[in-house]
């Protein structure tokens, strides 16, 4: 059986069209996750990081004053744009001490979307605060 090529392009047209809108619709507005109220800092040791679109995302471990530790996962901008403002997946190894500053998950989650990080150096990194968060 032969597919016609118009027929063969549509197919390829509404299927993209699929995955784009999958991916439009995971998508979300910082006000939609995020409590513009509630600035947190976080300070802990970096035990992961995904660069991955539409955000990255570092996980910190931060240590109580019970010396229990909870995982903080922390919303980052798009890789792209953070490789821009000069950040690069070298400046956050596992294991280096961090502190990210942001605002807390309006679920009350240990999540938060990150405005910027401080280094270990002193450097302090733009994180890629999503549009709709609030300015500091």
């Amino acid at each position: 059986m032969r597919i016609s090529s118009k027929l063969a392009a549509c197919v390829v047209v509404i299927g993209s069209m699929g995955v784009c809108a999958s991916t439009a619709f995971a998508h979300h507005s910082f006000a939609a996750e995020y409590d513009g109220n509630k600035p947190v800092t976080i300070k802990g040791t970096i035990s992961g990081m995904s660069w991955s679109n539409p955000h990255a995302w570092l996980d910190v471990d931060v240590k109580g004053d019970d010396s229990k530790v909870t995982t903080w996962h922390c919303e980052f901008g798009a890789p792209n744009q953070l490789y821009r403002r000069g950040l690069r997946k070298s400046d956050l190894p596992v294991g280096a001490e961090v502190t990210v500053t942001g605002f807390m998950a309006k679920d009350g989650s240990s999540s938060a979307n990150a405005t910027s990080v401080t280094l270990a150096d002193g450097r302090q990194l733009f994180a890629g605060s999503g549009p709709g968060a609030p300015q500091q």
